[in-house]
């Protein structure tokens, strides 16, 4: 493990506990963190990852615009449920992702497990731009990616990586937790206020 690896670890926890809590700075610090993984990731050759770090960093632009102005009448974004159509769209484009890039990174790179990269990546995508929507699923999405991650950074010897996950994951059980807290509190205040 190196110094940017541990660093990256820790800006990319800082960035998920702020997510959970919905504050804001979860959208630069993940930028931060999107930028350091670009670079652990090219030098473990794990070219998905590492293309994925890129449109991360632009889904953290979008999600940092989207939490201040997505909501009604251009106001603050709340917590919502995905519905099951708009469940059903992602999980064909996370498919078709999957297959497409794993094709082309086994048929035109050495990228080591291609079609694992890039399924979780793929997943990872959709997982994002849940939590740009705040979709209240985007935890759900989360939490199988991590379980995933966790043992894809151990077969890689990406020890400390594969830590951070297993933190990931146990934030993603916290966040559902907090998020439908707060979706549920928004609902009742929505209700009173009519």
């Amino acid at each position: 493990m190196s110094p940017l690896e541990l660093f990256a670890a820790a800006i990319g926890a800082i960035s998920v506990w702020l997510s959970i809590r919905q504050v804001i700075w979860s959208w630069p610090t993940a930028i931060v963190n999107v930028v350091l993984y670009a670079i652990v990731f090219y030098e473990a050759k794990l070219y998905a990852d590492m293309g994925l770090q890129v449109v991360y960093a632009a889904l953290s632009v979008y999600g940092w615009y989207e939490w201040l102005h997505g909501g009604e009448n251009r106001t603050e974004l709340h917590v919502t449920r995905t519905g099951p159509r708009l469940g059903a769209l992602l999980a064909l484009i996370a498919v078709a992702g999957s297959v497409l890039l794993g094709t082309l990174l086994h048929r035109a790179t050495d990228a080591s497990l291609p079609f694992m990269d890039s399924a979780l990546s793929s997943t990872s995508l959709v997982g994002q731009w849940m939590m740009t929507r705040k979709k209240l699923e985007n935890w759900l999405v989360w939490s199988v990616v991590d379980v995933l991650y966790v043992g894809m950074f151990i077969y890689k010897g990406l020890y400390l990586t594969s830590a951070l996950y297993a933190v990931f994951l146990a934030l993603a059980v916290r966040g559902y937790g907090e998020w439908r807290r707060s979706m549920t509190v928004a609902s009742a205040a929505a209700r009173a206020a009519a």
